[in-house]
């Protein structure tokens, strides 16, 4: 029922030059979204920020920590607002805030699966984050290493790749799309003519083995915290796995071309 789990990054919804919101990207990707498909959404926390020092001149006083949070819980009515004044009125908008409890329990997991599924045949489109409001980082520390504890393997969301992969695994999705502000990967990120545009085989062990090689070769990311190629290829183990097609591009092209091939991109999946 889930043809596409998309996901995009917090800066490819920045306009640069402005640093602000890039409203002309939200109405870019929002006018491909319908029903039969989930987006991940990252964004709030720098949104949020944005937001806050445009209404009173100044960042918040506070630690990091709790900067976050006030940023994240600001900035989810803002993103929430620009997916809905985007997306088609026909469509209904749900907005899903998940958190790395939800995956590491059955019965949480199941439930949201089912809320998912069950969007697509009530025209709704489901927009997803990390509950970054509420998450508290020594606690979720605790709670992860107890899951280790326990059960040996955590799914920790670490940050959105990881929950878009997640989700996507869960709903069986036909692909899983990661929008960034860069094209895909490249052999060498200093190199723009270096993008690796195909990586295919036979085999879920051969196309494993060619993304550990090219895991060796990435490095940086597009902001501070943020885990860049590197751990993207590795989330998107479990999807291709499935025999799932993975598509890494840009944000600023249109989704329709990317998934039909039309404008650059890392396309990964068995043969």
């Amino acid at each position: 029922m889930i043809d596409i789990v998309g996901k995009i990054g917090s800066m490819a919804l920045i306009n640069k030059e402005l640093d602000n919101i890039d409203e002309d990207i939200f109405a870019k990707i929002c006018w491909r979204l319908k029903p039969g498909m989930v987006w991940v959404s990252s964004g709030a926390v720098e949104i949020g920020m944005r937001d806050y020092i445009a209404r009173n001149g100044k960042e918040v006083d506070a630690s990091s920590e709790a900067a976050k949070t006030d940023y994240a819980a600001q900035g989810q009515a803002t993103l929430m607002q620009m997916y809905r004044k985007h997306i088609a009125p026909e469509y209904s908008v749900r907005q899903v805030l998940v958190e790395h409890n939800h995956f590491n329990n059955d019965v949480k997991r199941e439930h949201i699966r089912e809320l998912l599924l069950r969007a697509a045949s009530q025209r709704a489109v489901p927009i997803v984050n990390y509950n970054d409001a509420v998450s508290v980082e020594e606690s979720r520390k605790m709670e992860i290493q107890s899951v280790k504890n326990k059960k040996g393997s955590v799914v920790e969301l670490v940050d959105n790749d990881e929950t878009a992969s997640q989700i996507a695994c869960m709903v069986n999705a036909k692909v899983l799309l990661i929008l960034s502000t860069l094209e895909g990967i490249y052999a060498d990120i200093n190199d723009k003519n270096s993008l690796i545009k195909e990586v295919s085989a036979s085999s879920y062990s051969s196309v494993e083995k060619k993304l550990d090689l090219m895991r060796e070769a990435c490095s940086g990311a597009s902001r501070a915290g943020a885990n860049g190629a590197n751990a993207k290829l590795d989330y998107i183990k479990p999807c291709l796995a499935q025999g799932m097609k993975v598509i890494i591009a840009s944000a600023k092209y249109d989704i329709q071309d990317i998934v039909t091939s039309k404008v650059p991109s890392t396309m990964i999946y068995i043969k």
